[in-house]
């Protein structure tokens, strides 16, 4: 699962991720989890020059480019690349650090109760809440949660 990064290479693959990227927490429905819900960290960059994002897939060897209307975006969904990638660019991060810090956090929760999930939407909150496009449209997830699974479970 993805390539040792040289110091150089993360700390470059870092500042791209401040400037540009985002990591984001997703609380997405879904039928085959106990609590109909999981809690999900999404890692994107987006740039006008595919060539940027062809390296960057290429370093570190996790990802997938689309094209979007006028950019294009490198995305990761899988959990353990973002769990390493994270772990690797953390200590060069500098404006989403904290973002990286919380998401490493909802990453090791493991889900076994409705006071897991509860916390993992929690720590989904606050990181969106570090998120200048999310702050606008978002929910509160933990109370979503709250309304929708059974007190029995």
């Amino acid at each position: 699962m993805g390539k040792i990064v040289s110091k150089v290479k993360r700390a470059y693959i870092a500042g791209l991720i401040d400037a540009d990227g985002a990591i984001m927490a997703l609380i997405e429905h879904h039928q085959g989890k106990r609590f109909g819900f999981r809690v999900r960290i999404e890692m994107k960059l987006s740039q006008k020059k595919a060539y940027i994002l062809k390296w960057l897939k290429n370093e570190v060897a996790v990802g997938s480019i689309r094209k979007n209307r006028t950019t294009f975006d490198w995305l990761t969904r899988d959990q353990k690349e973002i769990h390493y990638l994270l772990i690797q660019l953390k200590p060069f991060l500098r404006i989403k650090r904290q973002q990286a810090k919380l998401a490493l956090r909802i990453l090791a929760v493991s889900v076994n109760s409705k006071k897991d999930l509860l916390k993992a939407a929690r720590l989904a909150d606050a990181l969106s809440l570090l998120n200048p496009r999310s702050k606008n449209r978002r929910k509160n997830f933990a109370a979503m949660i709250e309304e929708a699974v059974s007190p029995n479970d």
